[in-house]
């Protein structure tokens, strides 16, 4: 028998879908639930456990109890063994003791369910004394230590634990601080590594940053884009210095981090959350213009939750521009752009091929999947 180890960080990701842009702190946890923010990393926790229903009497998994795992073990239909407690709102100093208790469980695996605040909870805990894989679940997931999408994570341990991946690699851990992300300043730093099974379609790569050199390419963008504008139609502009570009060509305000709002070339309000989105945009003509994550490749799921399954039903596949320079295609490596809205139906209608404005009247056709 295998012994896995799930820990899952019950409120992490909260903060996406209201704007928020993380749910570090109990203040911006607060605030987060008045705004009708709904737990987000169990539902991503469950989709993991559902790839490892196979594996139900070849592995034993180790969980905390609550909400920190034990119920989302059980709802998959395995019998776990937990251990710990919890109080009944947890926070990072929980996640921790979990870790160091799996540790000492010596699972053969360490599965979490979070983003990078957790990932860096995992580091402090046990180092690469434990072999970990994270099931992204957060907000900002910059860290190379997260399986690309929560069924892939699954697909990874079930391989891992029955030995058919056998490499184990150090990935990095990455977080900001998110005081600064709300504030427009974006400034990832690197923690450690942690240790985790590698096969290259089911984890997800670093972040890679904008070169100071592709100003021009951006303002050369934004000036396609900008030409090509109708007043009959308002546009979603998601977050990313290439397509805040856009803003700026337009001497409009905007949120560097946020999803802005413009119509007839004049910012009808920025950094929304999706209840806003949703308000704004209803009967309306509406397009969405969107960068895709360098490096990493997520055009939809990674920092932009606000463009929710429901806005992107509203607005229509066909009502999407993606918007990328070619140096941030090149760091991709030929890999496809990647989308993980945690919705199956919406991620299926996304799949396929989309048209990327690269330059002024410039564009390439690029995979999604």
């Amino acid at each position: 028998m295998k012994r896995l180890g799930l820990i899952v960080n019950p409120i992490a990701g909260m903060g996406g879908r209201v704007g928020l842009k993380g749910t570090d702190g109990p203040d911006i946890l607060k605030k987060a639930k008045s705004l009708g923010a709904k737990p987000w990393a169990p539902d991503r926790a469950r989709d993991a456990l559902r790839k490892l229903a196979s594996f139900k009497d070849r592995i034993e998994i180790v969980t905390y109890p609550r909400t920190m795992g034990e119920g989302i073990v059980t709802s998959c239909g395995f019998q776990p063994q937990v251990i710990g407690t919890i109080p009944e709102t947890t926070t990072a100093s929980d996640t921790k003791r979990a870790a160091q208790d799996m540790r000492k469980e010596k699972v053969d695996l360490l599965l979490f369910a979070g983003g990078d605040g957790t990932a860096r909870d995992i580091y402090d805990a046990v180092g690469n004394s434990t072999v970990v894989l994270g099931i992204p679940a957060g907000v900002k997931i910059y860290s190379a230590v997260f399986a690309s999408n929560p069924a892939r994570a699954g697909e990874l341990a079930g391989l891992y634990l029955e030995g058919t991946v056998r490499e184990v690699i150090e990935a990095e851990v990455m977080d900001i601080n998110e005081a600064d992300y709300r504030e427009d300043i974006l400034s990832a730093k690197l923690y450690g590594y942690l240790k985790i099974p590698f096969e290259i379609t089911h984890v997800q790569a670093s972040k890679a940053g904008s070169p100071p050199n592709e100003k021009y390419s951006q303002e050369a963008i934004a000036l396609d884009i900008v030409e090509s504008m109708s007043d009959d139609l308002y546009y979603i502009i998601g977050p990313g210095t290439t397509t805040k570009t856009i803003i700026q060509k337009l001497n409009l305000d905007s949120s560097l981090l946020g999803v802005d709002l413009v119509y007839k070339k004049k910012l009808v309000d920025k950094d929304l959350n999706e209840r806003l989105l949703l308000e704004q945009i209803k009967a309306k003509k509406t397009k969405l213009i969107i960068t895709p994550i360098g490096g990493q490749g997520y055009l939809l799921g990674r920092g932009n939750q606000q463009i929710s399954p429901r806005v992107i039903e509203q607005v229509g596949r066909d009502n999407i521009i993606v918007v990328a320079t070619r140096n941030k295609i090149d760091s991709l490596h030929g890999r496809p752009l990647l989308i993980d809205t945690g919705d199956e139906a919406t991620d299926n209608l996304l799949r396929g091929y989309f048209k990327i404005v690269t330059g002024y009247k410039e564009s390439i056709i690029y995979k999604c999947v």
